[in-house]
């Protein structure tokens, strides 16, 4: 039996900015294969995770999670706004996470 994949692919594009303010709070997520607002719309509420390694193991393992969640669409060509339960450091703008397909309203 093949795996299926439980996400989609996704590039942190950085926090929600003004001209001169940043709000670190509030990161900018692409979402693969979306392109639309309303193809947007299908993953909010959606689960975000930026997986990444450490340096340090804990419990046996190196790697972390930060969890984050979709809230809305951020502009015309399909980003979304999302809010970490952490907020993101800026060294991983450019960066890929996962936009887990639950909770889903299916």
């Amino acid at each position: 039996m093949a795996a299926t994949r439980l996400y989609t692919k996704g590039r942190i594009l950085g926090h929600k900015r003004g001209k001169r303010n940043s709000r670190p709070n509030q990161s900018l997520v692409q979402i693969e294969g979306v392109d639309s607002k309303e193809a947007a719309r299908h993953y909010l509420g959606k689960r975000i995770a930026y997986v990444y390694k450490a340096k340090r193991e804990i419990n046996g393992s190196r790697v972390r999670v930060i969890w984050g969640r979709v809230s809305r669409p951020h502009g015309n060509s399909g980003v979304v706004k999302s809010k970490f339960r952490v907020n993101l450091p800026a060294k991983v703008f450019g960066a890929s996470c996962r936009i887990m397909l639950f909770p889903s309203t299916i």
